[in-house]
């Protein structure tokens, strides 16, 4: 509960739609509790006395009753709903606000397909959970214990067997309720592989074809949803036992009030129009149990999902700046600097860099080359401060990266990551992403030197030429182009290339190559690469394998005294050697 209480501030906004969504409701249940008392009086002096005025003017008193709780009902719905759904949409932003500042290390630990739960399933769930708390939560405890309230005040003897069936039902519906509870989270967390599993096989597709795996991932998925299933039909059987044993327990009830009632309309004690009103009261009573009932299923899956929301605003990155903040660049010092830095991911086995020490300076290009999880895109991360450092300090300027402030030390980096990723909208739309007020001729100028010219001028409305979801229009080559060219247009001081380029054909790569050493001495450029001819031009190349640093050199250095560089070397080009 204490993690629910966490939300409550998102409903801040909607105040007077949480306090009027209920008494609207309550005016409703005070309405509908006079109504057997109306009939019971049609029964006792209209029916009973034949005086059909009488029996025409409480006619029109229920049409009224009835027209007053109908009005009540459908403005606390209104209110309940505004209320409900400005809630979600609050938090949902704020949910996507927290998950954008969360640092790798988190939202690897939460994973992609947790966050889309919670930011879709979860959340709908949990707006369902409030729009029937502001309808329900008030109104049906006040229908049950009014009725029973009514029917004490028209007979104690026949109203006590209401002090038996209560009790009884309330165990039975919280009961059901904690039960249920756990495995609802059960369940939300299967719908997490379920779906982690879909965005698996959806970006997946085309290597699913050509492996001719379709047969086993359909199965795959089917006994994902069968667990699914599963636990869904279980937890509601359980739920489903709620509404079949209130109604035993009511009507069990209804009868021995028939016959008590009968006995004393017999003696004298009671006259039929108050018999049918504790009847109604009775009825009622179940029918608001009925709907506590399913509005208890729909709390207990609120809560659950709701929980889960909230614990995700208890996770936090790694704090930014540390103390000690305040220190100046120094001029003496190396513009880039790794002392002795290892990086742990969180919840690993080992080590993925282990001990790297090396300095860059200014306007350096370095290569960075090693074999499948050498670690090369864990240190080029590093730069940006992506992850922070678990042993060692990376230094910019002489100065500690995690106490730069992160804005200032964002701007100075650009980056172009492994996967190739462009968003909906136009090319210009896209570069901007790396420098807002760029003017067009540093567009085509970054483009120019990303060697993606051609894509912009080869698309209909160049710059604005449209860019699908994904940039599924262009190809993978053309992607990786245009991801570069919105790094360069920021002209950044520091310039990483994360494997950006394996899609290019070697003239392209060596064009790119050659546009980049035209920036010597302007961009300190980091180039990850397979391939050595990528980084055999750089200033000194870093060879990494199993996360330490094998060698750091030249490229004819590291020939003649590192045995990983030319292996790698050899594998590549055998008839140099």
């Amino acid at each position: 509960m204490k993690r629910l209480k966490t939300l409550l501030p998102y409903l801040s906004d909607h105040r007077k739609e949480t306090v009027l969504a209920p008494l609207f409701k309550l005016l409703e249940a005070a309405f509908e509790l006079l109504v057997p008392l109306v009939m019971a009086a049609i029964i006792d002096r209209g029916i009973q006395n034949r005086d059909m005025v009488y029996i025409g003017k409480m006619g029109a008193c229920l049409l009224i009753l009835a027209a007053v709780g109908l009005a009540a009902s459908i403005t606390a719905q209104f209110f309940a709903a505004k209320a409900a759904v400005g809630f979600s949409a609050r938090l949902r932003q704020a949910l996507f606000d927290h998950l954008q500042s969360l640092d790798f290390t988190a939202i690897d630990r939460l994973g992609t397909s947790a966050m889309i739960t919670r930011m879709t399933s979860d959340i709908n769930q949990v707006q369902s959970g409030v729009n029937l708390v502001l309808r329900l939560f008030l109104r049906s405890p006040v229908i049950v214990f009014g009725a029973m309230a009514m029917a004490f005040a028209i007979d104690v003897k026949s109203a006590l067997l209401f002090a038996v069936a209560i009790p009884l039902l309330a165990l039975v519906v919280f009961g059901v309720l904690v039960w249920t509870m756990p495995l609802y989270r059960k369940v939300q967390a299967q719908l997490d592989k379920v779906l982690r599993l879909t965005r698996e096989n959806l970006t997946g597709v085309r290597v699913i074809r050509a492996f001719h795996r379709e047969e086993k991932e359909e199965e795959r998925f089917r006994e994902s949803t069968q667990t699914l299933f599963s636990g869904q039909v279980f937890v509601s059987r359980i739920s489903a036992i709620m509404n079949p044993v209130t109604y035993v327990i009511v009507n069990a009830a209804i009868m021995a009030l028939l016959y008590t009632g009968a006995i004393q309309v017999n003696l004298g004690n009671l006259t039929q129009g108050q018999v049918v009103a504790i009847l109604n009261y009775m009825s009622q009573i179940l029918v608001e149990l009925v709907k506590l009932a399913n509005l208890i299923v729909t709390v207990t899956k609120s809560v659950a999902c709701a929980d889960r929301v909230a614990a995700v605003f208890e996770i936090q990155g790694t704090p930014w700046e540390q103390e000690g903040k305040g220190e100046t660049p120094s001029a003496d010092a190396p513009f880039l600097e790794f002392d002795h830095v290892s990086l742990t991911y969180q919840d690993a086995g080992a080590e993925t860099l282990r001990d790297i020490s090396f300095q860059v300076e200014k306007g350096q290009t370095v290569g960075i080359i090693g074999g499948t999880g050498s670690g090369k895109t864990s240190l080029v991360h590093l730069i940006p401060g992506f992850y922070p450092a678990t042993e060692g300090t990376v230094r910019l300027e002489g100065r500690d990266i995690r106490q730069i402030p992160e804005q200032e030390l964002k701007g100075r980096v650009g980056i172009v990551p492994q996967g190739a990723v462009l968003f909906q909208g136009t090319i210009r739309s896209n570069l901007q992403w790396g420098k807002p007020d760029a003017t067009e001729e540093e567009m085509w100028q970054a483009l120019g030197l990303a060697q993606a010219r051609e894509v912009a001028e080869g698309k209909e409305g160049g710059l604005d030429a449209e860019v699908a979801q994904g940039g599924r229009n262009f190809s993978g080559g053309q992607r990786q182009r245009l991801t570069i060219a919105r790094a360069l247009v920021r002209q950044p001081e520091i310039l990483i290339l994360d494997d950006s380029a394996s899609a290019l054909d070697y003239g392209t790569d060596a064009a790119l190559r050659a546009a980049l050493r035209s920036l010597e001495g302007r961009m300190t450029t980091f180039l990850v690469s397979q391939r050595a001819s990528a980084v055999r031009h750089a200033d000194q190349i870093l060879v990494l394998e199993d996360g330490r640093l094998a060698g750091i050199g030249t490229h004819e250095e590291l020939l003649e005294r590192c045995s990983v560089y030319r292996e790698i070397y050899d594998s590549q080009y055998p008839a140099d050697r």
